[in-house]
């Protein structure tokens, strides 16, 4: 079995150099996979709008011959909800929403990707399967928050213990973890 094609969706002022995301794309390359981590318009300015159009490009860009998982960080985890919110959608196998901020966060910059719309079954729509990543000590998403988020979208949470914003403050560059879910669909996922 080929691995899947990898979508990577970064969030709020994209995922830098050391981040997971770029470490899983290259490792994903690497060992035979397919992997897209778009580089979303005005990341320190995001226009909801203009990322899913933005995203509706490597959304089609997906091939039909390989499994194809998504994993969003951050802000690209509501760019998800969004697109599953809209009629006529790619569908994908498997999505991975890691480190959401609260629904009431106060950045401005990032006001036009909320509220987000929390329908399960748009979710469910959008892909056959979809979990949620919070790191305990998060200090955008508190782990209630976090929790609320998970019950309201009727989806599994895996906690990760002093994982913060599962970036590279938190120390996460390198994540075997998450690597292991993508090629094999090993859950829980563990912090790194």
């Amino acid at each position: 079995m080929s691995l899947p094609h990898v979508l990577l969706l970064h969030g709020y002022t994209g995922s830098g150099p050391g981040h997971w995301q770029r470490w899983l794309a290259q490792t994903v390359s690497e060992h035979g996979g397919l992997a897209d981590m778009p580089h979303f318009s005005s990341p320190e300015a995001p226009d909801r709008d203009t990322w899913l159009t933005e995203l509706d490009t490597h959304l089609e860009a997906l091939p039909e011959d390989r499994e194809r998982v998504v994993v969003a960080h951050s802000l690209g985890c509501y760019l998800w909800l969004h697109h599953a919110a809209r009629e006529n959608i790619a569908h994908v196998d498997r999505v991975l929403l890691v480190a959401p901020p609260q629904l009431d966060h106060p950045e401005p910059a990032i006001k036009s990707f909320f509220p987000a719309p929390l329908d399960p079954a748009n979710l469910r729509r959008a892909a056959t399967d979809t979990r949620l990543i919070a790191g305990e000590g998060d200090p955008h998403c508190t782990m209630d928050e976090a929790k609320r988020l998970a019950e309201a979208l009727r989806i599994e949470l895996d906690v990760l213990p002093g994982a913060g914003h599962v970036n590279i403050d938190a120390g996460y560059g390198e994540w075997p973890a998450v690597l292991k879910w993508v090629r094999s669909r090993t859950v829980p996922l563990s912090p790194r």
